[in-house]
């Protein structure tokens, strides 16, 4: 496992600051439709929703998962800085019908914000269950989500809800939230 020295994390720091690349952003403005709980729940199975980023609402043998849920306003630890929405999530948490499951990927923090607490226990309020590479789901737990609800899993590993199979595979990527705590949770495969 691959620790990065302060001088790479001041460079990758630096080149996400100040070197973005052209067509990051987009030149106008994004169009959402909104969606409402009765078209949900009258969408036919296998429909999808991309609700911004990695958060998708995907509807299969008539329930209804998440994944990577940020509804706040920026990927970031502070909302003062970061990298913004492009647009605002197309329906509330309120709105949503119930969750089976709450897909998490890995802990970045466009995939998984602190800040977001407050969505993340409005969605446990309607979730069933949590899944999430090991390591991830303890960060649910210290924010108060029940026990109950998390389930963690390692490689190749995985559940079978509501007839619909799910598998943590790995991934070359890494995981972390700040300076000291790279790869401490499972998304990460070199």
């Amino acid at each position: 496992m691959h620790k990065q020295s302060a001088g790479e994390l001041a460079r990758i720091t630096w080149n996400f600051l100040f070197n973005k690349p052209a067509g990051t952003v987009p030149e106008q403005t994004i169009p959402v439709w909104p969606l409402t709980r009765s078209a949900l729940l009258a969408a036919p199975d296998n429909t999808l929703y991309r609700l911004g980023h990695s958060t998708i609402l995907i509807k299969l043998a008539k329930e209804f998962y998440l994944t990577d849920p940020v509804f706040s306003k920026r990927a970031s630890p502070v909302q003062w800085a970061g990298p913004a929405r492009f647009h605002q999530p197309p329906i509330s948490i309120e709105e949503l019908p119930p969750i089976k499951a709450v897909i998490l990927s890995h802990d970045h923090y466009d995939h998984l914000d602190h800040l977001d607490h407050a969505s993340i226990m409005a969605l446990a309020a309607k979730t069933e269950h949590f899944l999430t590479p090991l390591g991830v789901g303890n960060r649910l737990l210290d924010w108060g989500v029940e026990l109950v609800k998390v389930r963690q899993f390692d490689w190749w590993e995985g559940v079978e809800l509501s007839g619909v199979k799910f598998v943590t595979t790995p991934a070359q990527h890494f995981s972390g939230r700040g300076l000291t705590d790279g790869n401490a949770t499972l998304w990460h495969h070199g």
